[in-house]
């Protein structure tokens, strides 16, 4: 079964300067953001190699582990349809898509 953690939604961030150019006029952080609405949160879609169910997770769903090599690097999360405690590989464009979207991470170290 393939996998697939793709970002359903993406997220914006904006960046404030802390010195304005001269002329410019200052404006407050609650200025800047008045106008923004609500963003919605990163989901990410899977599926359970058991039940065989597919699903939509929440970034808060999901564990990444980032080992020194690609087979100990992994994502987890637990399957909302049937319980079982699920882990897959994660190659490098999971990894980006996971961290860019809030997963929580842990980063493995060797015990060499």
């Amino acid at each position: 079964m393939s996998e697939s953690a793709t970002s359903g939604t993406a997220t914006t961030g904006a960046v404030i300067s802390g010195t304005a150019a001269p002329g410019a006029v200052g404006m407050s952080v609650a200025a800047a953001f008045s106008g923004m609405r609500s963003v919605s949160p990163m989901v990410f879609r899977a599926g359970c190699p058991d039940c065989r169910g597919r699903f939509e997770l929440a970034a808060s769903a999901l564990r990444l582990a980032i080992g020194a090599t690609s087979k100990t690097t992994f994502y987890s999360f637990t399957c909302p349809d049937c319980g079982v405690s699920v882990r897959k590989p994660a190659g490098e464009r999971i990894v980006e898509l996971l961290t860019g979207g809030g997963v929580r991470t842990l980063r493995l170290h060797s015990t060499l």
